[in-house]
């Protein structure tokens, strides 16, 4: 199925070719959904290879985009873009956890790390509540890819994707607040490692899947997606700890 035909709208001076069913099916396992950006500013998403579209172009390709912004313009055109509408009102499409995507291609040992983003945050919440930095940058990084309003279909909302009844738990009034975020999201690991005696490994397994599942299983739950999880960031933990 390529997700790119049958619908046309004009948004923020470029036109973006996307089927909204897209956003409620399951992906095909060919391939994950992928925004390509045409040399004439056209935008379109789709989760077909290009040989299998059959389609050659040229100019820049971007793997994953993580938000699309579902709204209806000033003339009550349905639109979708990956540029927040300013002055609408609008509907977030996800892309969820970055790490816990089976088919994701991402070399985990040398994608770039983000060294930079939200230094003083992490460092003040890391230090605050004795948790690796490190650590909470690989979390950052595997949950939402440095993306500050993140939000998954489940709800998990920010950086570090909390839900709110957690977020609501850690006293987190605003989730998509970068700060109070990731002063949340910390303070929730640091009481993970404590219940885990400091396993980094049944700590971020519990993050992802909840501590209830991973005391049901006495260990990581037997889930793909949480292998995968665990697995990303302990790779992610050890490079941003020889890097920081």
């Amino acid at each position: 199925m390529d997700l790119s035909n049958g619908l046309k709208r004009r948004v923020s001076g470029f036109a973006i070719v996307l089927v909204a069913v897209c956003f409620v099916l399951p992906v095909s396992s060919t391939a994950e959904v992928r925004k390509i950006v045409h040399p004439d500013g056209r935008i379109e998403y789709t989760n077909l290879s290009d040989q299998q579209r059959k389609i050659k172009y040229t100019g820049n390709k971007n793997v994953s985009t993580k938000q699309v912004y579902k709204y209806r313009d000033g003339e009550g055109v349905l639109s979708f873009s990956d540029q927040r509408p300013v002055n609408l009102s609008f509907k977030v499409l996800r892309f969820d956890c970055f790490a816990c995507q089976l088919r994701s291609k991402v070399n985990w040992y040398t994608t770039p790390l983000n060294l930079v983003a939200y230094n003083k945050h992490v460092r003040k919440a890391a230090n605050r509540y004795g948790v690796e930095e490190a650590l909470v940058r690989a979390v950052i990084h595997a949950e939402s890819a440095f993306k500050v309003e993140a939000i998954s279909k489940v709800g998990a909302q920010g950086l570090m994707q909390l839900m709110p009844a957690t977020a609501k738990e850690l006293g987190v009034k605003n989730s998509l607040n970068a700060q109070q975020n990731i002063e949340g999201g910390t303070k929730y690991l640091a009481t993970l490692l404590d219940n885990y005696s400091g396993n980094v490994t049944l700590a971020t397994a519990a993050y992802n899947a909840g501590p209830g599942t991973v005391t049901r299983y006495k260990g990581v739950p037997p889930y793909a997606e949480t292998e995968a999880y665990v697995k990303r960031v302990a790779i992610l933990k050890d490079r941003y700890a020889k890097a920081l």
